[in-house]
């Protein structure tokens, strides 16, 4: 799939909490139709540069650049405008255990749209059959696997129809049968539905089976020092704490 304008740019991005810096100097592109990577070890600042990205939390200095406009430089109207494109997976799922998963998955058709109770019961079945839970419509979040309540968020998180769909650890969790069916559903979402995929995630298995573009975070120097198609990094990289991240799963077999 090849798009020549960036969806998203991130321009010399730094990200800090008061005076300590988690970040500094991030610059990287997110093409429409890319499953991006945000890859890197624990405590690099993945999920803080997802709450950058998704409108939680704004930068130090530097651009979130969503289609030529800067999100961060624009007033709230304008931000809410953009973020009604963007859907988000947070790691738990975040469904509201009270409600059944159509509550869940129908909250954002009512906050957001004029739709009829009908459309939209008739938009979260769809909804809910797009990640194979169809005819789980009456059943609470309790009541299902920690797979399938992720499932269930992904079909919240796609309500709107969002032209970007952002993932914070999908596989947290899981075991490996239900973490791959997940990558799958990812894969075969982002073919059918056009969406363009960002995904915070340290696990080695999704990042080569989904990842088609990446950016590589370090700790030590506090600033992205790779990125690229995971693969291809891994073939072509030379800098050891890429190739020991990459290279892990190797190293402990």
């Amino acid at each position: 799939m090849s798009f020549l304008k960036p969806l998203i740019e991130v321009v010399n991005l730094t990200m800090a909490y008061g005076d300590f810096v988690v970040m500094r100097g991030l610059n990287f592109t997110i093409q429409r139709g890319d499953i991006f990577v945000i890859m890197g070890g624990s405590g690099c600042g993945k999920s803080t540069l997802l709450r950058h990205l998704v409108g939680l939390k704004a930068p130090a200095r530097g651009q979130v650049v969503y289609d030529g406009v800067d999100f961060w430089g624009s007033d709230f109207a304008k931000q809410n405008d953009i973020m009604r494109n963007v859907g988000v997976l947070f790691q738990s799922g975040a469904l509201f255990s009270s409600l059944t998963l159509a509550q869940n998955v129908a909250l954002p058709l009512e906050e957001y749209t004029d739709l009829r109770p009908a459309q939209i019961r008739e938009i979260v079945a769809v909804k809910l059959a797009l990640v194979g839970l169809a005819g789980f419509e009456s059943y609470f979040p309790s009541e299902i696997s920690g797979g399938m309540r992720k499932r269930a968020g992904l079909a919240r998180a796609m309500a709107l129809d969002p032209q970007i769909l952002f993932f914070d650890e999908p596989s947290a969790g899981l075991d490996p049968v239900s973490a791959h069916r997940l990558d799958d559903l990812i894969l075969q979402l982002r073919e059918s539905l056009g969406a363009t995929v960002v995904v915070v995630t340290h696990e080695l298995a999704s990042i080569f089976a989904i990842g088609s573009n990446s950016v590589f975070l370090d700790p030590q120097s506090r600033t992205m020092i790779a990125g690229g198609d995971p693969n291809a990094l891994l073939a072509a990289s030379r800098d050891a704490r890429v190739r020991a991240f990459l290279t892990r799963g190797e190293e402990d077999g």
